[in-house]
């Protein structure tokens, strides 16, 4: 156990996180997610909400700011319904955290799959809302946040 991180980032995903480069990609995925069929390696963290993991992911990670897709969630489906606390708990800890929040980005759900194929990693949660999923795009750390 480390101080001062989550313990909901575990080995694993601590790891992911460190090998990911700038303008990598990390998927944050429901339950409803296909993620082991969307290609890159998937982490498992089963009885997981995504916003108490973004909470614990967006003090060690930086987001691109030189985008403006850094943060992309899927868009609902004609026809269909969203929770709408989903969007804004997301807005609320991107502000809490991120001294330059991005807007979210929409993606068409076959257009979101497709840029998940090409995410560094799908991170499968437990979250059952729908339209949960995220992508949140890997910017560069500043010199004065190291060491």
């Amino acid at each position: 156990m480390l101080k001062g991180i989550s313990p909901l980032l575990g080995p694993d995903l601590l790891a992911t996180l460190c090998r990911m480069g700038h303008g990598d990609e990390l998927v944050l995925a429901d339950a409803h997610f296909p993620g082991e069929s969307a290609g890159p390696s998937v982490l498992r963290l089963d009885g997981v909400s995504i916003d108490p993991l973004l909470h614990a992911i967006l003090p060690l990670f930086e987001l691109d700011n030189f985008v403006d897709d850094a943060v992309v969630m899927m868009q609902v489906v004609e026809g269909d319904i969203a929770d709408p606390t989903v969007g804004s708990g997301y807005r609320e800890l991107l502000d809490r955290y991120v001294a330059k929040p991005p807007e979210i980005q929409f993606l068409e759900r076959f257009s979101f799959y497709e840029r998940a194929r090409q995410a560094f990693a799908v991170v499968m949660t437990g979250d059952v809302r729908k339209y949960a999923n995220l992508i949140l795009k890997k910017g560069v750390t500043p010199p004065a946040t190291i060491g």
